[in-house]
């Protein structure tokens, strides 16, 4: 006979043994040395400062392994997308040849590589009933359904400015690479991972935006070359976007 009061003592142990294996993983990977591109759409230029120098995060603060599944989860929603597009028949590129004859992710490399970034992929062609442009830009994110919602009802640029800056900048700095991928939309997908709905949303370059995050990541450079800590984006730690930081108690121990 089953005795069901065992089950949620299996689940722990096994859910612990799981996290245990993903964070010593996680602790063997190089950190990075480069301000990531993706990250100029955060609003705090003190926390990106955080990031880029690599800052230990508060005690409390470092990925957990519950944090670090859903990530990979994320990644898995991610590699579905690519192929439910191609049995679309849109015919979508995430990988180049590099030098040594391998296959390696579509990036780039700026301001003597201390700004990087890595695209999600290339459209290069789609049904003509489309009606899309190419070379196009594909970025791709899986959220969880209120997320997801907010993107559908608002746009990008309401609802996640961080990703609509991401596109912008991808756009602008791929273009050396992409002839063209500037100049057309950009196809954003959204993953809805509590139901599998799936939102598309063409995201037109937006010149200015790119730029702003551009001269923001000279920003960050320049300050931290100068040893000159750059301020909050708040007066007070009880600010929301402080309450979700990982060095708010670092920060807000500092007297500036």
């Amino acid at each position: 006979m089953l005795d069901f009061n065992h089950r949620p003592k299996l689940s722990e142990k096994i859910n612990l043994l799981i996290d245990q294996g993903l964070t010593a993983e996680q602790s063997k990977q190089t950190s990075r040395d480069y301000l990531g591109a993706s990250r100029l759409g955060v609003s705090c230029d003190r926390a990106l400062q955080f990031e880029y120098t690599d800052t230990p995060k508060d005690e409390d603060q470092n990925f957990s392994g519950k944090i670090l599944r859903v990530f990979q989860a994320g990644h898995v929603f991610e590699e579905l997308m690519i192929k439910w597009l191609r049995l679309s028949g849109i015919n979508l590129i995430t990988q180049k040849q590099n030098a040594k004859g391998t296959k390696e992710q579509f990036g780039f490399a700026v301001a003597g590589g201390k700004v990087k970034g890595h695209i999600d992929g290339v459209i290069i062609d789609a049904p003509t009933d489309l009606d899309f442009k190419f070379p196009m830009l594909w970025e791709c994110k899986s959220l969880n359904d209120k997320s997801w919602k907010d993107v559908v009802k608002k746009g990008l640029a309401i609802s996640k400015p961080i990703y609509a800056a991401q596109v912008a900048i991808y756009q602008a700095y791929m273009e050396s690479q992409i002839e063209g991928i500037s100049k057309n939309p950009a196809l954003f997908t959204a993953i809805n991972k509590d139901t599998a709905e799936i939102h598309f949303e063409l995201i037109n370059f937006d010149q200015e935006l790119a730029q702003k995050s551009s001269d923001r990541a000279v920003k960050i450079l320049c300050a931290t070359e100068a040893h000159e800590l750059l301020p909050r984006i708040a007066i007070d730690s009880t600010h929301f976007e402080c309450k979700f930081c990982p060095w708010q108690q670092r920060c807000w121990r500092l007297n500036v």
